[in-house]
């Protein structure tokens, strides 16, 4: 399980970041995996998007709810917000999409990376799904690719390929903000782990010094926290990212990055969603078909990970 997508090496940014344009963003918190998503506003129209949104599962119990989603949800009707975007930065391991749910409540379009075909047809061979899990991204609207750009509203949003930790990993960077997923995380709690299948560390390396080409001033805002002693965060710099992120500031090599990062991998826990998790983020956020009595379920693997 060592599947992983072209590596990326380039070092240059392809395009100029207007930090003079300062997007809204307003976060929401999922104490339960750690999970921030974001409401994205253009401060001159009522567009937004929502970037990493959550759907809360109970796994003792198999159940699902939309406590968080229905706060996102709120807030735009609140607001009197047009939703244009659902934004995954990746097909996340540790907690499931709510993507579809706030769809069908606010309209907009589901986009995520390209390389999550790459994924599908990892996780489809893995939870043995058969020839009708469709493997090409069709469950998306929209998959993107490394330089693609596109709008909310009036903001730009470039979206740069951050593969490493997935090989769907997309960063979105809309004026002074990027959204890096779970590539990067707080300074002092380093980087994202690059052990499951398709991760790669020396993508991951790659990855982030493309990102930390952009200038100090850009926000940085994190899919996850974990605290690590101190309230959780979701705010920081590329400047403070360069300086002092623990794992890949500018004293590291590439060479003492990868060692370090293969070495962390190898004691982490599996995350406790990761199996539900995937099964649904890489249907785009639905959960899989209701078999003959009516009722969904979720596969258990034995000894997979």
């Amino acid at each position: 399980m060592n599947m992983h997508s072209t590596s990326a090496k380039n070092t240059t940014l392809s395009f100029n970041p207007d930090t003079s344009i300062k997007p809204l963003v307003v976060p929401f918190f999922d104490a339960d995996s750690n999970t921030f998503s974001y409401v994205v506003k253009d401060v001159n129209s009522s567009a937004c998007a929502v970037i990493d949104s959550v759907m809360e599962f109970d796994y003792a119990a198999g159940k699902t709810s939309y406590v968080g989603a229905d706060r996102i949800i709120h807030y735009i009707e609140e607001h009197n917000l047009e939703l244009e975007w659902i934004l995954e930065s990746h097909v996340h391991a540790d907690h499931l999409s709510a993507a579809p749910y706030i769809q069908d409540a606010l309209g907009g379009k589901l986009g995520i990376g390209k390389e999550v075909t790459v994924v599908q047809d990892t996780f489809g061979k893995i939870f043995n799904e058969g020839t009708e899990f469709q493997r090409d991204g069709s469950q998306f609207d929209k998959l993107f690719e490394d330089g693609d750009h596109f709008n909310i509203g009036g903001l730009v949003v470039n979206v740069m390929h951050t593969p490493g930790h997935t090989p769907a990993c997309m960063s979105f960077i809309i004026g002074d903000a990027a959204f890096v997923g779970d590539t990067i995380f707080m300074p002092d709690a380093g980087t994202a782990r690059a052990d499951f299948p398709g991760g790669n560390a020396r993508e991951l390396f790659h990855s982030i010094q493309r990102l930390l080409l952009l200038p100090d001033e850009v926000r940085v805002f994190l899919c996850h926290d974990y605290g690590n002693g101190r309230e959780v965060e979701y705010e920081t710099t590329i400047g403070k990212e360069r300086e002092g992120n623990i794992h890949v500031n500018s004293n590291v090599t590439e060479d003492e990055y990868v060692t370090m990062r293969e070495a962390r991998d190898a004691g982490l826990d599996v995350p406790h969603l990761i199996l539900p998790s995937l099964q649904v983020n890489m249907r785009a956020g639905h959960l899989p078909p209701a078999e003959d009595n009516g009722r969904v379920y979720f596969k258990l693997p034995i000894n997979l990970f």
